[in-house]
């Protein structure tokens, strides 16, 4: 698809170094190695030496400048890392022990390389839960200072030569944020946008969806969709964000012409705004399963530093995809 090939050779611009946090999974290595063939980025394995080790030879690799190995059982760093996590959790209790202890696990390891400055951003979740990847980002790496909160999407990569014109959209949130409000759906929705431009390098064109297009349909859920699209007007009038629009209306502009008339949004939408995660994650595994579209994520946006969750059913493909995704946005961290 045109849309990822281009994130990689974007990406491969400027390289980020970007850490892996389950190096002994054979889907992570070999997502690995063919993003550091492509110079998208530098590549830390973290986990057992042996293990890593074991996998990359599989592959027909060895250990190289661009693709290393990082074992925290061994790791000069690690002594480090559990002194700054028990600096940064202690208030909520955590001893030194504890600290030790956390210090190992590769998730916190990892994401304690990107809060100190050894790597740019780190990508885990092909064997963890998604709670747990988020949980150590969000402990460790923390929510950026201007951020009114962290929530994720989805890059869909739409197939080639779509009728629509479209090469890839954002979806959000589709994995994090369970029941937005009014606010909080204006947050990701403003989110949703930066990210946009960041990877996609189009202007976002923001659609706030509901079951009701323009006051079709009255109801509470209506509402703190209407609302959310309101905020957005006042707060930020230079955003193209419209709602309430159903699917149909912000993506077709033939049915726009007809349900929403005069709305510049509706029937070029590349941004849609989920109004809570049952439709977002119902509505981007339509998309993937049943349109076609490749999903990209979860995507988090909102922390200090990139860090990104899996699919536990994800691919090689996969992986290499979220690394260019978390390289890119680790250029706009800087």
């Amino acid at each position: 698809m045109n849309v990822l090939r281009e994130l990689s050779k974007r990406a491969a611009a400027r390289p980020a170094h970007i850490v892996m946090s389950e190096g002994h999974d054979p889907r992570i290595v070999a997502g690995a190695i063919a993003a550091v063939k492509t110079g998208t980025a530098r590549i830390t394995l973290i986990g057992a030496q042996d293990a890593v080790a074991a996998q990359l030879a599989a592959a027909g690799e060895i250990e190289q400048p661009n693709l290393k190995i990082m074992d925290p059982a061994s790791s000069a760093l690690t002594s480090e890392f559990a002194d700054a996590y028990y600096d940064l959790r202690k208030h909520k209790g955590v001893t030194r022990e504890v600290a030790e202890t956390q210090a190992h696990d590769p998730l916190v390891f990892a994401a304690m390389m990107v809060r100190l400055g050894h790597a740019n951003g780190t990508v885990g979740g092909a064997v963890a839960t998604t709670g747990d990847t988020v949980r150590a980002a969000l402990q460790v790496i923390g929510k950026a200072k201007d951020a009114p909160l962290v929530s994720s999407f989805f890059l869909m990569a739409l197939p080639e030569n779509h009728p629509s014109g479209r090469q890839g959209m954002i979806f959000g949130d589709c994995g994090l944020v369970i029941d937005p409000s009014s606010e909080e759906l204006a947050a990701i929705a403003v989110a949703s946008a930066a990210s946009c431009e960041q990877l996609l390098g189009i202007e976002p064109i923001v659609a706030l969806l509901s079951f009701s297009t323009m006051g079709s349909a009255r109801h509470p859920v209506v509402t703190k969709v209407a609302e959310a699209a309101a905020l957005l007007k006042t707060h930020h009038p230079d955003l193209k964000a419209d709602g309430e629009l159903q699917f149909d209306a912000a993506f077709v502009p033939e049915v726009a012409a007809a349900k929403a008339k005069g709305s510049t949004v509706a029937g070029h939408a590349n941004v849609m705004i989920f109004p809570n995660l049952d439709a977002g994650n119902i509505g981007y595994k339509i998309a993937q399963r049943i349109g076609g579209a490749q999903a990209i994520g979860p995507v988090l946006q909102g922390l200090a530093k990139p860090a990104n969750d899996l699919s536990r059913g994800c691919a090689a493909e996969d992986v290499t995809n979220m690394i260019s995704v978390t390289a890119l946005q680790a250029q706009a961290v800087g």
